[in-house]
């Protein structure tokens, strides 16, 4: 986990995630949305940003949008309502939603039939009588997307058939009363725009821990915890605040240093010790990035609104 002054080691890995399925998948979503009225996006409520697949922008063009901000449990609560209005402000209808529970589900189908009744009236004036409303879910891979596909169907009825023309990889869910949802796989894109969207990726389990050193992503995200998040790793590890504000002020040593002296009073505290005595820098990132998923440090947004809302 050792750092250098400029800590360039992450961006020099070399991510090979996009394998030759993310392309196919990609290509059966084009042609899915020939079909399709209004598009479900799910992105991850901590990183609203980050998990928005900047291809699938392009692709979706003017079709009708909801975002869902899913995981909305694991997130600041603070920083989820000013995400909805960001998004609201943006002219883009955002609902939080934990899809483990339940929470939220009801409001994503109230959108769903508002926006149908809206298509259903323009088809019945072109004449088209009885065309169902199709929606298709978007949300790239860990967002939770077959959970939010399981809580929806048990708030509905169950899968409908395989529909003449329609291969069997589609599955085609009857939401209400003309209304079908469509599922895809989970998507991610060939290239990230920086470095932070890879870690927050990374964070939060999207890119799997084996493509990266899970002992730099745990670095990292201490770094971002330290400085958002202080009072949240000070109490999970019964740090001396006093301590970490010395370590944290210390300017005999890089900020780097700093951050490791305060791994390994984690390491210490939570019996991560190898022989010689030495901190187990492995397991101490382990204990992190668990700790960080099962919000056993605390309600945590990666990302913040610009803007205040």
């Amino acid at each position: 986990m050792q750092k250098n002054s400029d800590e360039k080691s992450f961006s020099n890995v070399r991510l090979n995630w996009y394998p030759g399925h993310m392309a196919k998948t990609k290509k059966q979503i084009i042609e899915d949305l020939k079909l399709i009225d209004i598009v479900i996006e799910l992105l991850d409520a901590r990183i609203p940003i980050s998990s928005r697949n900047p291809d699938i922008q392009n692709i979706i063009g003017n079709k009708k949008r909801i975002i869902v901000l899913n995981k909305c449990d694991l997130a600041d609560e603070k920083e989820n309502r000013k995400w909805v209005n960001y998004f609201n402000n943006n002219n883009e209808i955002a609902i939080l939603t934990d899809a483990n529970s339940g929470y939220g589900i009801n409001e994503v189908i109230k959108h769903i039939e508002k926006i149908a009744k809206e298509e259903l009236e323009i088809y019945m004036n072109k004449g088209r009588v009885g065309k169902p409303i199709r929606v298709l879910i978007l949300g790239i891979p860990n967002v939770g997307k077959s959970s939010f596909i399981n809580r929806i169907s048990k708030k509905t009825s169950a899968q409908v058939g395989n529909k003449p023309g329609i291969t069997k990889q589609k599955q085609w869910i009857k939401v209400a009363n003309n209304i079908e949802l469509l599922d895809t796989p989970g998507v991610l894109w060939p290239k990230f725009e920086s470095q932070q969207v890879a870690l927050n990726l990374s964070y939060t389990g999207t890119i799997k821990d084996d493509i990266l050193e899970k002992s730099e992503i745990a670095f990292y995200l201490l770094k971002f915890l330290l400085k958002n998040y202080k009072q949240n790793v000070i109490t999970r590890y019964k740090l001396d605040a006093n301590q970490v504000e010395e370590i944290m002020k210390n300017e005999n040593q890089q900020e780097s240093e700093n951050i490791l002296e305060i791994i390994n009073q984690i390491g210490k505290k939570r019996g991560a010790i190898v022989s010689g005595g030495n901190v187990d820098e492995n397991k101490v990132a382990n204990i992190l990035l668990e700790d960080f998923r099962t919000t056993k440090l605390g309600k945590i947004s990666l990302e913040k609104t610009k803007k205040e809302y």
